[in-house]
């Protein structure tokens, strides 16, 4: 056993992989033969992701706050504390804070060598949408 105590590692990303103001704590790698990998997220208002794609899929848990996720083709959802967020493999997608409230999620990958693809950024007219 292993244990990680609540902030035993926290890390700023880097510019390129987020806009807005995030924080990374947790981060957890498994060894092989496992694949599994994530870490909490938080995600102050008005923070996203770019559009990103997650080879294996990602699996994303929010714990706290109130936050958007969308899917290319699909509309903004609008995802609260306890609700779970499945983007299938390849799916292009991002998720993030709203604007007035941060939103922290535990975001969890299978790896298999392959990256997460980051492409652009969500722009602020594409986020100012919101859910419909």
């Amino acid at each position: 056993m292993k244990l990680y105590r609540k902030g035993s590692s926290t890390s700023r990303p880097p510019e390129s992989t987020f806009v807005g103001t995030v924080g990374i704590g947790g981060y957890f790698r498994r060894a092989a033969p496992s694949r599994l990998a994530g870490a909490s997220v938080t995600f102050h208002p008005g923070a996203r992701t770019p559009w990103k794609v997650n080879p294996l899929g990602q699996t994303i848990v929010v714990t706290d706050g109130t936050g958007w996720v969308q899917a290319e083709g699909e509309d903004i959802a609008e995802v609260h504390a306890g609700d779970f967020i499945w983007f299938a493999p390849g799916q292009r997608h991002w998720e993030g804070a709203t604007p007035h409230e941060e939103m922290t999620c535990v975001a969890v990958q299978e790896e298999d060598g392959r990256s997460v693809e980051f492409w652009e950024t969500v722009s602020d007219d594409e986020y100012g949408r919101g859910p419909a």
